[in-house]
C-alpha cells in the first residue's frame, strides 16, 4: 500500500479550513500522520498570512482517486479554481508524493516540484518524513531540507490543537 503525502494549506479562515481538511482526509483515508504546522507569508501575491502542513496516509487508493478526493474536499471548502495560479485559499491540498513513484503525464507530476522550491512544502514535509528519499533525486528530504535557503522564507512553528 503506497505512502502518501499531502500538503495542506490555507490563508481564508486557515484554522477552520485546515481542520476540517484533516477531518475529511481522515474520513476518506483513515489515520493520518502530521508534520507540524506553520504560518508563513503569502508567494507570488500579497494577502494575509498562510498556515500550511503535510499530512501522511497510506491508501490502496489509485492516484487518481486520492486526487479526485482532494479535489472534492476542496470544493466543500469553497475552494473555486480559476486562472489565478497566485492568490488567496480556503483550501490547497496538493498531492506531493505517491509512495515512491514518479508521474508525469495526463497533467499531473509527482513527486510535485514544489517540494524543493517552496519551505512552506519543505519543511513539514521533512518535519514528517525526514530520512525518506526524494523519489527523482534519492536524497533525504531532510537533507533537501538543510540545504535549502531557510531565508528566502521564513516559516513560524504554530501551536494549532488538532484532533482528528
Amino acid at each position: 500500500m503506497p505512502e502518501i503525502y499531502v500538503a495542506i494549506g490555507s490563508n481564508v479562515n486557515p484554522e477552520e479550513h485546515v481542520r476540517s481538511a484533516l477531518v475529511a482526509l481522515a474520513g476518506n483515508f483513515g489515520v493520518l500522520r502530521l508534520s507540524p504546522v506553520y504560518r508563513n507569508r503569502p508567494v507570488g501575491f500579497e494577502g494575509d498570512e498562510f498556515l500550511n502542513m503535510v499530512a501522511a496516509f497510506d491508501t490502496d487508493a489509485a492516484v487518481e482517486e486520492v486526487e479526485a478526493a482532494l479535489e472534492s474536499i476542496e470544493a466543500d471548502s469553497g475552494r473555486e479554481r480559476g486562472d489565478e495560479k497566485f492568490g488567496p485559499r480556503t483550501l490547497d491540498l496538493d498531492l506531493l508524493l505517491y509512495g515512491d513513484e514518479v508521474i508525469d503525464g495526463e497533467g499531473r507530476k509527482v513527486p510535485r516540484e514544489e517540494i524543493t522550491r517552496y519551505a512552506f512544502v519543505l519543511k513539514p514535509l521533512a518535519d514528517l518524513a525526514g530520512d525518506k528519499l526524494h523519489p527523482v533525486s534519492g536524497r533525504s528530504f531532510s537533507l533537501l531540507w538543510q540545504e535549502f535557503d531557510q531565508d528566502r522564507h521564513p516559516l513560524e512553528a504554530v501551536n494549532l490543537p488538532l484532533v482528528v
